[in-house]
């Protein structure tokens, strides 16, 4: 599976990027059948809460899964839409 990610209006650090890397590697297990993984890390400008944005589009046998979360942290978003992705999954299993 190829993974691609992006941070549009700020430069993410190595730290973020690895902790991403690590949360979505579970995608491989859980769909056999994904192609590729885009992650994108959105600072929403002007700078108020809930003004970071994460979207994940995993593309797979089962066709395209997206999900897209804001939060105050980009952790945070991430975590909530890696959720929302495995919710789609199972689904798509039954």
């Amino acid at each position: 599976m190829v993974t691609r990610i992006q941070s549009v209006h700020f430069d993410a650090s190595q730290q973020l990027v690895e902790f991403v890397e690590k949360k979505v590697a579970k995608f491989e297990k859980l769909c056999d059948d994904a192609t590729s993984l885009d992650v994108t890390m959105k600072l929403i400008k002007p700078e108020t809460a809930q003004n970071k944005e994460v979207a994940l589009r995993l593309c797979c046998g089962a066709g395209e899964l997206y999900a897209s979360k804001t939060s105050d942290k980009f952790e945070d978003a991430l975590l909530v839409a890696v959720d929302a992705i495995k919710a789609q999954i199972e689904k798509n299993r039954k």
